[in-house]
């Protein structure tokens, strides 16, 4: 058994699995780290991602199109975030009690949508996004196929965490969307539009949360289920938490939940003597030990989930 799990194929096969898995919650983490750079807690994201698998899988069956599948889970996912945007900005509502209610909300909203379009029908799968070899890269032994043979989203998330990362490191924009979250007051005092920036927080924290629904549906399953993101929006959060709010941060804790999700699907390939339910449990399991790690370490803006109007004192 222990030779099973240890070979070479083996443990590309895992490492490939990882990274799928990882590229959802990296999607909707990056989204969740933009939003609460700008002070904005968006608990949200589990209802998110949902609608953006839903519309994904809507707009992709109607159009046959992916990239207008796509398109409609960005738009899916940014509709949802800037509800949780007006409630949370222009209302001042609580943002913790907002997220939850959200989430609840799309559940609901796109399991009925799903039965009244499929009027008990079952769906053809969706076919999936095709990978994109890279020479040279694909070939490096052991991580070389999992990370340079995956589709092309699995590849722009790369390119996202880099941009974002330079954008509030090296930017003079980066730096005052950073300043909202810190001292929303302070920002507006020095001329920084905060209500502006926190709606385009919002927006973008809707479209890539929206791509990770997307990316469950156009590559991982081909079709929707419903309640199909199984608390990926929340172990979204635990990696910004983890990944200490920054990308490249977010973006490791995103590949480790995502090899824990990958480990439990192969130790079961191979028949680990365990039972199936304790093994599914791994990935939460692991969520929670390393939320229980951070709990004394808050790295988070200061002025984070604390709903700003101007004027008042």
């Amino acid at each position: 058994m222990m030779h099973q799990i240890l070979t070479a194929s083996f443990l590309a096969a895992f490492l490939s699995a990882a990274v799928r898995m990882a590229v959802p919650l990296a999607y909707a983490g990056l989204g969740e780290t933009i939003s609460e750079k700008c002070g904005i807690l968006n608990i949200g994201m589990e209802g998110v991602m949902l609608s953006g698998a839903f519309f994904s899988f809507a707009g992709t069956f109607f159009s046959g199109s992916i990239l207008v599948g796509l398109l409609c889970g960005m738009a899916g996912g940014a509709a949802v975030s800037m509800l949780h945007g007006v409630l949370s900005v222009r209302l001042s509502k609580d943002q913790s009690v907002s997220g939850i209610a959200i989430n609840i909300f799309i559940l609901g909203v796109t399991s009925f949508l799903y039965k009244l379009m499929s009027g008990g029908q079952s769906y053809q799968q969706i076919e999936p996004l095709l990978k994109v070899r890279i020479p040279l890269l694909a070939d490096i032994p052991l991580i070389g196929n999992a990370l340079f043979n995956q589709d092309i989203l699995t590849y722009l998330i790369y390119f996202l965490v880099m941009g974002v990362s330079f954008f509030y490191k090296k930017t003079n924009t980066g730096l005052s969307f950073a300043a909202i979250g810190e001292s929303p007051r302070a920002a507006d005092s020095a001329g920084i539009p905060v209500y502006r920036y926190q709606y385009i927080s919002m927006v973008l924290n809707g479209i890539l949360g929206g791509i990770g629904g997307a990316y469950l549906v156009l590559v991982q399953v081909g079709n929707f289920s419903e309640n199909m993101t199984s608390g990926r929006g929340y172990i979204a959060l635990a990696a910004v938490i983890l990944g200490r709010y920054l990308p490249f941060g977010m973006l490791g804790a995103a590949f480790l939940f995502g090899a824990a999700n990958a480990l439990q699907i192969r130790l079961q390939a191979v028949g680990v003597p365990l039972p199936s339910q304790a093994l599914s449990m791994l990935p939460y399991l692991i969520t929670l030990a390393a939320l229980l790690g951070s709990a004394h370490k808050n790295h988070g803006p200061e002025s984070l989930g604390k709903p700003y109007v101007r004027g008042a004192r």
